[in-house]
């Protein structure tokens, strides 16, 4: 079963699943965990191949799917879920195939569709790294920065290295092999009938209007809302308006 880190306590309301994207881990949620974990247990799981989880050759959506039930059906069979980007697409294909155990979706900046743009390079700026070289945190964003201009996404890289062991936390090889699964998104039959929002950053093109109707096709209740000045990122950019707006979604579909 994947690593779940933890917060809050159990209560009479479901646990929050929260699932993180490509090259992150469920650590990466602490303080939006924390924060929505006051009244309930919030569940954020490393994905396959990410964190402490296991390693798999294997890295589609289907399989993701099955990763994330598991984790709900050993914490009571019934959760509220918040899904961002690759974690977003795991979630929706959750919902498909297995909606008795999602009570509200939140799927954060992606939609049900595959995309173009490649990832593949922040994985080559990575593997880039000699690691021997790396004392601290900083060293690695150093060498980080050669070829990733964005200060935010290279701290959030480096967030999955181990410094001590000298690795990173992630299936490198893997994610790279699997990345026209991971950019895709199967055909997957049935639809979620639960509440369900599509929570996209106003400055990000990820969740286009044109997508609407597919989504709609699978999401027959789906709303959409759009945080100002947030991109792709938008729980690092602006975590307190992110955790706003899922606890409010969250709070009025009770």
């Amino acid at each position: 079963m994947l690593n779940v880190l933890t917060q809050g306590t159990e209560s009479a309301r479901p646990p929050l699943l929260i699932v993180h994207g490509l090259y992150g881990s469920g650590r990466n949620w602490g303080v939006i965990a924390k924060r929505l974990g006051g009244d309930r247990l919030v569940l954020t799981p490393d994905m396959r191949n990410h964190g402490d989880s296991f390693w798999s050759d294997t890295h589609d959506y289907p399989s993701m799917a099955d990763d994330l039930a598991e984790v709900i059906d050993a914490h009571g069979g019934k959760a509220d879920v918040v899904g961002h980007s690759m974690g977003g697409k795991a979630a929706m294909v959750m919902a498909l195939k297995r909606p008795e155990l999602i009570q509200r979706l939140i799927v954060a900046d992606i939609a049900p569709v595959a995309y173009s743009h490649d990832q593949s390079q922040f994985i080559a700026a990575m593997k880039s790294v000699d690691l021997s070289q790396v004392e601290r945190r900083s060293d690695a964003t150093d060498q980080l920065a050669q070829s990733v201009d964005d200060k935010t996404l290279q701290s959030f890289f480096t967030q999955s290295l181990d410094i001590k062991n000298k690795r990173w936390r992630l299936n490198l090889d893997a994610l790279a092999e699997q990345m026209p699964n991971i950019l895709g998104f199967p055909e997957v039959s049935g639809h979620f009938d639960g509440p369900t929002l599509f929570l996209s950053g106003a400055e990000s093109d990820y969740v286009k209007r044109d997508y609407r109707p597919k989504i709609r096709e699978l999401f027959p209740k789906a709303r959409f809302a759009r945080m100002a000045n947030a991109g792709h990122w938008l729980h690092a950019e602006r975590p307190r308006a992110f955790e706003e707006s899922v606890r409010a979604f969250l709070d009025m579909t009770l």
